[in-house]
């Protein structure tokens, strides 16, 4: 199993840093190879889909994610590169963890929209303090060795719809299922790709 963290930082010592080295401890403690990378906005990111596993992170500088990383996003490759990659994602920040969910976190959740976000956390300058460094990675690794929900799919949905829906909270799935493929059906569609989902959701009014 191999684990990339992909994190942003203004400074070299600090408590991003020190956050970065735990996280990647445990993961090593736990059977990973894992590797750190920090971010720059103009940069090729194929290299991440030599890796099972990617930690996203970067602190938070006047109410804004860190610029590097979401740079990453809007002007590198980066969104491409983890297409269908396992992720989890941690900010930085002195914010109270209610705000700092509903403020910052979507500023990179919305380029995740295809990702299966295994685990997400606000952390706390002194994190290391506080444990909460350790209960992260323990949710990462439940999550990243669950089993997958096993729901019946038709043969006609490509592995990565199958995956993007597995992902959805269970209580909408059903729905979401005989919509798509009612969609599917109508449209003449002879398989059910991560475009057909996408078209499903936009006309159809679905989540």
């Amino acid at each position: 199993m191999k684990a990339i963290i992909l994190y942003d930082s203004r400074s070299a010592a600090g408590s991003t840093e020190d956050v970065v080295d735990s996280i990647g401890l445990s993961l090593v403690e736990s059977g990973f190879y894992v590797e750190k990378a920090k971010c720059t906005a103009i940069a090729d990111y194929r290299f991440v889909k030599g890796f099972d596993l990617v930690v996203l992170g970067a602190p938070v500088y006047n109410f804004v994610v860190a610029s590097q990383l979401l740079g990453a996003f809007i002007h590198g490759n980066l969104k491409k590169s983890l297409k269908s990659k396992k992720v989890a994602l941690f900010l930085i920040c002195g914010s109270s963890e209610p705000m700092a969910a509903l403020l910052y976190l979507p500023q990179l959740k919305m380029h995740l929209m295809r990702n299966k976000i295994l685990a997400e956390k606000i952390f706390a300058p002194d994190a290391l303090s506080d444990g909460t460094v350790d209960s992260f990675v323990e949710e990462v690794l439940i999550q990243y060795h669950k089993e997958p929900k096993s729901r019946a799919l038709s043969e006609k949905w490509t592995d990565e719809a199958q995956e993007w829906f597995q992902s959805m909270p269970s209580f909408m799935q059903g729905t979401f299922k005989t919509m798509a493929e009612e969609y599917a059906e109508e449209m003449g569609y002879k398989e059910i790709t991560l475009e057909v989902l996408a078209e499903a959701r936009d006309n159809l009014g679905g989540t």
